[in-house]
């Protein structure tokens, strides 16, 4: 069962109610919040009145679902009525949200208690998640280190058992990275499948509302409540899933060790090493994509207060503002070429998979990793197995393979829109190894 089962059947026996469930996930914020940074604000009067309200609907009948009197966490680029959004930026410091962003009425519509608002790497544009106007957001499995980016906080909070779930977003592996990163799991659904309004943007085209939960069963629960979902289940030919292992290109940067342990983690199903053919010229289509459309977003403040920006921030912007419009224009016909030849490998297969990181967690503020011998940058390594799904809006699932060097490993579990139900049903027979705790 996952942790929203295993606290829903409590729940309807009577053996807790939604304002315990919900007080204990705030005496846990208060507990542990100060060494791991996940929270950039809590909610705790507006927590416990709404876990009052849903265990007076359950005593009165009423049952929204799996979700009722769940307490969750929001990433703090979505909007909560009456909280601080901040962007994890000094240029929203004293900004409220004056309503709901689409996805969260629909949380609250399915009875979900909402106990704060989680750290975001500022504006969400970097995958270490360190660079907050709140402070990173640190790794639970060793506080050193960085817990991912950028729904970092929502994957801390999920690690360290605050909440079961959490809402990221994703816009190159943002929830992915930082839940391969922190032993969770974590989704990105099909483009367009949960709605964004009330989502501040990056990139419009590449960004998704994404879950990071304690298991993958989790973030299924929580998306079909947000986004119900319609499609003929996709049935297997036999009865193991063929997976097509993707060859990362050369100058993708995973370690022996990570490789090994990702790919033994599918040893139960008829896995088939496919080269990867399109992936440089995906990593390059996502780039001009994303550096476009992240500057676009930012310019004006760019131009009038860049001295709000975090450093870091503010120099990848302006290094984004340098690409030229002809590589944006290249880079969508770029991304149709890429959609036509990976359809023609779920023809083949079933899903796809590869190990969702090439490396462990870094430390907090380290910015180049050596892999293999060689020295790599961190970012560009974090992002590389994960924006290629963004840059096609198919869904992608992270889910935890196991250890090494007692830090996380995720594998990565990639499909077409209709195959969520098989993509969620391999990821349920996946057993991380215990080797390397």
């Amino acid at each position: 069962m996952s942790e929203i089962e295993v606290m829903a059947e409590a729940l309807r026996a009577g053996e807790t109610t939604a304002e315990a469930l919900t007080r204990c996930a705030l005496a846990r914020i208060a507990e542990q919040n100060g060494e791991l940074g996940a929270f950039a604000v809590v909610d705790r009067e507006g927590a416990v009145s709404a876990a009052r309200r849903a265990d007076v609907e359950l005593s009165d009948g009423i049952d929204r679902g799996p979700l009722h009197g769940i307490p969750v966490a929001v990433k703090d680029l979505i909007d909560v009525a009456g909280l601080p959004a901040t962007r994890g930026s000094a240029h929203f410091s004293g900004h409220r949200a004056t309503e709901d962003a689409a996805c969260v009425r629909r949380l609250r519509a399915a009875g979900a208690v909402i106990v704060g608002t989680t750290v975001t790497h500022e504006f969400g544009y970097g995958p270490t998640g360190d660079r907050s106007w709140h402070g990173p957001a640190r790794n639970p499995h060793e506080p050193r280190r960085m817990a991912g980016g950028s729904s970092g906080g929502s994957a801390a909070a999920v690690a360290a058992g605050i909440v079961p779930v959490a809402l990221g977003t994703d816009t190159g592996g943002s929830a992915r990275i930082p839940a391969a990163m922190c032993g969770i799991a974590g989704y990105k659904p099909a483009f367009g499948r949960v709605p964004r309004d009330g989502v501040f943007p990056l990139a419009p085209s590449l960004d998704h509302v994404g879950v990071l939960g304690a298991t993958a069963r989790d973030c299924r629960l929580v998306v079909d409540a947000l986004a119900p979902q319609h499609s003929a289940p996709h049935r297997l030919v036999g009865t193991v899933a063929r997976i097509g292992w993707l060859e990362a290109a050369a100058r993708t940067p995973v370690t022996s060790a990570v490789a090994d342990l990702t790919w033994g983690s599918l040893s139960e199903h008829d896995v088939t090493h496919v080269p990867w053919d399109a992936q440089d010229a995906m990593g390059d289509a996502f780039s001009a994509i994303q550096n476009s459309e992240a500057f676009a977003t930012h310019a004006d403040r760019v131009r009038d207060q860049p001295e709000l920006f975090d450093a870091e921030v503010l120099d990848r912007l302006r290094s984004a503002s340098d690409t030229p419009g002809w590589r944006y224009v290249r880079a969508l016909h770029a991304r149709e070429a890429a959609r036509e030849y990976m359809s023609g490998l779920f023809e083949r297969f079933d899903l796809l998979a590869s190990p969702t990181v090439g490396i462990t967690a870094p430390l907090l503020g380290q910015r180049e990793v050596t892999v293999n011998g060689s020295s790599r940058a961190v970012r560009s390594t974090l992002l590389a197995l994960t924006s290629p799904w963004n840059l096609l809006g198919f869904p992608a699932l992270s889910v935890p393979a196991g250890y090494v060097d007692r830090l996380p490993v995720g594998v990565q579990l990639i499909c077409p829109p209709d195959r969520e139900d098989l993509l969620f049903s391999v990821a349920d027979s996946i057993v991380p190894s215990c080797a390397g705790a």
